[in-house]
């Protein structure tokens, strides 16, 4: 099974890399969408797959280093588009939930990144 919870944060940043007329360099903010996905046996006795409590439990650890916060600032996210804040997400979750197997994080309603994990480099 692969079960989802899904979560909110704002934050503002630049990209630093872009042109200097792209509208990007400026300083804006987004409120991102980010959904986790953790897979998984249902368990014959609780009848889930993960307590969604404990996903809480560990977003809320990682939350406030991104949530309102300028993004250029935290470190690892120096260049912070999207493709570069979910890796950075993946790697503070993994180790709280073994299970994660995917992320998707939208920074507007119609664009995004679904991330599959640091193998999904190979």
């Amino acid at each position: 099974m692969l079960i989802f919870k899904e979560f909110t944060f704002d934050a503002a940043h630049f990209l630093p890399k872009v042109p200097q007329e792209h509208k990007c360099r400026n300083l804006h903010g987004h409120t991102y969408r980010l959904k986790l996905f953790l897979e998984g046996e249902a368990d014959p006795e609780m009848g889930w797959v993960v307590d969604f409590g404990v996903v809480k439990k560990a977003w809320k650890k990682v939350e406030p280093l991104l949530d309102h916060q300028y993004l250029n600032d935290v470190p690892g996210l120096e260049n912070p588009t999207v493709e570069n804040i979910a890796p950075w997400i993946w790697r503070k979750l993994k180790p709280e939930l073994p299970q994660l197997a995917k992320i998707e994080l939208w920074e507007t309603p119609t664009a995004g990144v679904v991330y599959e994990g640091e193998s999904s480099k190979g």
